[in-house]
């Protein structure tokens, strides 16, 4: 059956003036409005739509496509703030998202990010945002494994580094002094579980540590280079944020892997950048 705040796929059932009925099984039949029916449809044809509760709390398809959806975290934009209700958050569709005062943590304003989980509340059957992220996390121990790659969401900063959410589960901490850039609140990236504690807290890193990160990096490079013509304007000097940019990895794990590569007598170093060297 169709699945509130989520994507499906949905037959057509019949064409109407205002758009086409989808089958949503226990759901009962869901318009997709005009504006948003694809061209050149077939009658037996399926459609991939969002389905979510228009202005009049109405099950209805877009085929807008959401930044997050019901069960998952992410951080969005404080777009309206009402006294009455609360904060609306841009969630990439038409409708806002509600973000209920009683599920907010501290004072919200217009501008905001704010990261949240979304959510069908039982009590209304709306879907809305909730800042309080424990009650969402996994009642069951990390069974993560060393350097395993995860999805990160930061959450806050501590004394020793910032908290992440980790896969939607669990939350771990990256620490100060393993990052080469500070982070935002509300960042997203691919990292890298260390470790798990004996008491069940995880520790966490941008990047993938020892030397399986440099292989595969000066694999990457090399490539880079090729691709560029056999001449890289990025070297051991150049801004943490333009290598981030570039190859999403630490200035430290960059320079190991040009020394790899540098070593293998494959590049040489010129004003601003590498180059290939010629067989």
């Amino acid at each position: 059956m169709a699945e509130l705040g989520k994507r499906n796929t949905l037959s057509i059932l019949n064409e109407s003036p205002h758009g086409l009925y989808l089958d949503g099984e226990e759901l009962g039949d869901i318009l997709l409005p005009n504006a948003f029916v694809p061209k050149n449809i077939t009658p037996n044809q399926k459609l991939s739509v969002f389905v979510y509760l228009d202005s009049e709390d109405r099950i209805v398809a877009t085929t807008e496509t959401p930044l997050a959806e019901v069960d998952q975290f992410a951080a969005l934009k404080v777009v309206e703030v009402n006294e009455k209700v609360g904060a609306f958050l841009d969630w990439g569709l038409s409708k806002d998202l509600l973000l209920p005062y009683r599920e907010q943590k501290g004072r919200v304003q217009v501008g905001d990010t704010r990261v949240v989980r979304i959510y069908v509340d039982d009590a209304s059957g709306r879907i809305v945002a909730s800042e309080k992220h424990a009650r969402f996390f996994s009642k069951y121990r990390a069974t993560y494994k060393p350097q395993e790659q995860v999805d990160l969401i930061v959450i806050g900063e501590t004394p020793l580094g910032y908290k992440a959410i980790i896969n939607s589960s669990h939350i771990g901490l990256l620490y100060d002094n393993e990052l080469s850039e500070p982070l935002t609140v509300g960042q997203s990236f691919k990292g890298y579980v260390n470790k798990i504690r004996p008491d069940g807290n995880i520790d966490l890193r941008r990047d993938p540590s020892g030397y399986t990160r440099v292989a595969p990096l000066a694999d990457q490079i090399l490539q880079a280079i090729r691709d560029s013509g056999g001449t890289l304007m990025l070297d051991d000097r150049s801004p943490p944020e333009a290598i981030r940019e570039a190859f999403d990895v630490s200035k430290k794990a960059f320079k190991q892997a040009l020394g790899n590569l540098y070593k293998q007598r494959l590049i040489s170093f010129v004003p601003g950048g590498v180059q290939l060297v010629e067989k």
